[in-house]
């Protein structure tokens, strides 16, 4: 039951992630320089690395966020939702600062990528506690 949950967490994250950037779409591509085609779109769109990439680390983050929840005796939706904030907003997104904050990246790029770590691991903690 713990590699389904593990994958229905990254899953949902994954769907969450395509919802968030489509929606940031552009103020993303501006703010974090993609090369972007003469349609609009970003040049890599059909490349599959990092769709792949992406989706191997939401396995990897929930699968973490899954031991930590079961040594913590984390095992209800309200738990999940709220630990899974704390690890988004406390954990990734000071990371995403620090390496925004460093390379000179504009303030909105991070709070696309922050907002969607925090939300996205909300998310993967809500589903993993529902298993």
């Amino acid at each position: 039951m713990g590699f389904i949950s593990v994958l229905a967490a990254a899953v949902a994250n994954f769907i969450f992630g395509a919802i968030w950037y489509m929606s940031l779409a552009k103020p993303w591509m501006a703010a974090s320089g993609v090369a972007v085609g003469e349609d609009g779109q970003p040049e890599n769109r059909s490349d599959p690395i990092p769709y792949i990439t992406s989706f191997v680390a939401a396995v990897l983050v929930a699968g973490m966020m899954r031991h930590v929840f079961s040594l913590s005796g984390i095992d209800t939706f309200g738990k999940g939702l709220v630990s899974g904030l704390g690890i988004g907003l406390f954990l990734v997104t000071p990371w995403i600062a620090t390496f925004n904050g460093f390379e000179g990246k504009p303030r909105a790029l991070t709070l696309i990528n922050g907002g969607y770590a925090t939300i996205g691991c909300a998310v993967m903690g809500a589903v993993l506690t529902l298993f």
